[in-house]
C-alpha cells in the first residue's frame, strides 16, 4: 500500500472519530436541562409536617421554567443574572442580582432567565412527603 493511500485512510479514520466525538458533544449540549436545582440542605422543622429545603438553582441563558406550584412558600435571592418572575395575580417583575422574591404556597408562577447564566438561592418551606414542585394545569 502506498504512503498516500495509508495517509488518506488515516485521515478518514481521524475524521470519523472526531466527527463522532463532535456529535457526542453536541448531543450532550442538547440534553442539558435549561435549569438545575441542587438541594443544599433539607432539615425537618419544629412545625409538624414541614421541612425547609434550601437549593441553588442554576439557569442557562434564556432558560424558562414553565408554570408550576410548590407545596409551601418559596423565598428566593438572585445571586447572578436577571430573572423575570411571573406570579399569578401579580404583574411580572424583573429581578437582578441582589434582589429577593416571595411566592405563596400553591401560587402558580413561572420564570425566565436573561441572556447570561443565572443563579438563585431558594428556600422552600414545604409539606413533607410532597414533591418540591408540580406543573400547573
Amino acid at each position: 500500500m502506498s504512503n498516500s493511500k495509508l495517509m488518506l485512510g488515516a485521515a478518514f479514520v481521524a475524521a470519523g472519530t472526531l466527527g463522532a466525538w463532535g456529535i457526542h458533544e453536541l448531543d450532550a449540549q442538547q440534553e442539558k436541562p435549561p435549569f438545575t436545582r441542587t438541594v443544599l440542605q433539607s432539615p425537618d422543622l419544629s412545625l409538624q409536617g414541614r421541612a425547609a429545603v434550601v437549593a441553588r438553582v442554576d439557569f442557562l441563558p434564556g432558560a424558562t421554567i414553565g408554570k408550576h406550584t410548590h407545596p409551601g412558600e418559596e423565598l428566593g435571592y438572585v445571586l447572578e443574572g436577571t430573572l423575570t418572575l411571573e406570579v399569578e395575580g401579580r404583574p411580572s417583575v424583573t429581578l437582578n442580582a441582589g434582589e429577593v422574591f416571595f411566592v405563596e404556597a400553591g401560587r402558580v408562577h413561572a420564570g425566565k432567565n436573561g441572556n447570561t447564566p443565572g443563579k438563585v438561592l431558594a428556600t422552600y418551606i414545604v409539606e413533607k412527603g410532597k414533591p418540591l414542585a408540580m406543573p400547573a394545569p
